[in-house]
């Protein structure tokens, strides 16, 4: 097999969809026993050292499905339109599975629009 550059391989990562790519993550992280997620950053206090004061306001949101509700066909058509560049069959995919993030780091503008038009389809969902 060649071994492929790392412009190759992120050409290759473009041309997935998005569960195509999670399922990529899945069985890497399987393969390699390893993990995708970041990790949580370990902050140590000098002795002495004040607390901060206040925590900063959280500007990155996660819409979360938490479940497609009674009409499941109107939400998946709501998915669609609210995650860009989905299938029909990525967006029934990804009702089906919820609990499930549909959107990521995104603002607070952009999160309660996409929890008002998916709940107005009748889904429930959770902003994180």
């Amino acid at each position: 097999m060649a071994k492929l550059s790392t412009a190759e391989l992120i050409d290759a990562f473009k041309e997935l969809t998005l569960l195509e790519l999670s399922d990529f993550v899945k069985e890497f992280e399987e393969t390699f026993d390893v993990t995708a997620a970041a990790p949580a950053a370990v902050v140590a206090a000098a002795p002495g050292a004040a607390a901060p004061a206040a925590a900063e306001e959280q500007d990155e949101f996660d819409v979360v499905l938490e479940s497609a509700g009674d009409k499941k066909i109107q939400v998946i058509k709501v998915v669609r339109e609210v995650v860009s560049g989905l299938g029909l069959k990525e967006a029934k995919e990804l009702v089906e599975s919820a609990p499930k993030a549909l959107l990521e780091k995104v603002d607070k503008e952009a999160a309660e629009a996409a929890k008002e038009k998916l709940e107005a389809a009748g889904a429930k969902i959770a902003i994180k």
